[in-house]
């Protein structure tokens, strides 16, 4: 009885460590969600991570497929810098909820029932673009404030195309070239 015990024992522990092996991530690739064509130009208020400029300032962001880059222009449409598509690393939106500053203004005010208004909240939609810069040889994050989630996906949807970028989830990144893959 013992010996058929401990050979059902030793059975099941090697069945359970035949099932616990590492398995190689598949490659499948996901088809891109059907989005509107992207507009070449894009109103959007630059947020920072760019070197040099630390302010945050409304502009126009630029798609310039002559030198495949995407530029950012100020107000006075002066072009402030650009980003080369070869330079993205990863391509991503980010949506924040944040109390409105007329709902938090509200709710500071010392009436009953005034505290609620600090419920009001807005989403507020960004464009995130991690990229190496060429010219001082880093990495960088920009980021960009865009109105609505249908412009943000487009723009992003048509920056991962032009750079030659892979979908994981709603982020585009540009996958690590190993010595087997060349």
């Amino acid at each position: 009885m013992k010996t058929t015990l401990y050979l059902l024992l030793v059975i099941c522990l090697l069945a359970i460590t035949s099932m616990a092996q590492p398995r190689p991530v598949e490659k499948t690739l996901a088809k891109p969600a059907a989005t509107g064509p992207a507009p070449t130009t894009v109103t959007a208020k630059y947020e920072g991570g760019m070197f040099g400029f630390s302010k945050k300032m409304a502009g126009t962001l630029k798609f310039d497929d002559l030198n495949s880059r995407i530029v950012f222009y100020g107000e006075d449409q002066k072009e402030l810098f650009g980003l080369p598509y070869e330079s993205f690393l990863v391509v991503y939106p980010q949506s924040k909820a944040v109390t409105s500053t007329t709902g938090n203004v509200i709710s500071h005010i010392p009436l009953p029932g005034a505290g609620l208004a600090g419920f009001i909240k807005e989403k507020r939609r960004y464009l995130i673009v991690q990229f190496s810069d060429p010219d001082v040889d880093v990495k960088g994050v920009v980021n960009f404030k865009l109105e609505d989630k249908e412009t943000l996906d487009a723009v992003i949807q048509a920056m991962a195309e032009k750079a030659g970028l892979q979908q994981r989830g709603d982020a585009f990144y540009k996958p690590k070239v190993t010595k087997k893959d060349t």
